[in-house]
């Protein structure tokens, strides 16, 4: 039960959003901006960095959306979300990535723990400046969407099935603050 009043019949941040629509689609537009807007991070990489981060807070809503969304837009590769999650470093991923959800996790535990040498660690498997800058600004943002979510009691489904809507709206349709009802 949420600990605010809340209206019905969202779900996580989708319920704050409509909550506070002014804040909620300042939200909004910067998840729409890190997860589809232009970097060399494509939108399937974008959305498994937040799935990651929100699995290391564990954050149910977050991470199952999230990863829903990253499960869509890797289509047939879509098992190596859940890899991920399970175990960043062994699974089925690129060294390149396999670099930024290590510079993820660092952000996510204590980001002064993002040291040169896991930078330049990086940036040898192929992460450009902006790779680094995007991924830190990630999982920062999950961070705080993380605690927002979970600080305020929001409905979290518990029906797997309910996350693949979710997941492919985001995919498809990008980041749209719902209207309050």
């Amino acid at each position: 039960m949420p600990h605010i009043s809340l209206p019905e019949g969202f779900p996580g941040i989708r319920s704050l959003a409509a909550y506070r629509p002014d804040t909620g689609a300042a939200l909004y537009a910067l998840a729409e901006a890190l997860l589809r807007g232009d970097s060399s991070l494509s939108q399937a990489d974008a959305e498994l960095i937040a799935a990651f981060t929100s699995s290391q807070n564990d954050c149910t809503f977050c991470t199952c959306s999230h990863a829903a969304a990253a499960r869509y837009l890797f289509g047939t590769d879509k098992e190596l979300v859940d890899a991920v999650i399970a175990d960043h470093q062994t699974a089925p991923v690129s060294e390149k990535m396999k670099t930024l959800l290590a510079i993820a996790q660092c952000v996510q535990q204590d980001a002064r723990t993002v040291s040169d040498e896991i930078v330049a660690n990086a940036r040898l498997a192929g992460a450009t400046d902006r790779e680094i800058h995007d991924t830190v600004l990630i999982a920062a943002t999950f961070c705080m969407f993380n605690r927002y979510v979970d600080g305020l009691a929001t409905l979290t489904p518990t029906d797997p099935g309910a996350y693949e809507p979710m997941g492919e709206r985001m995919a498809t349709l990008g980041y749209v603050p719902p209207k309050h009802p």
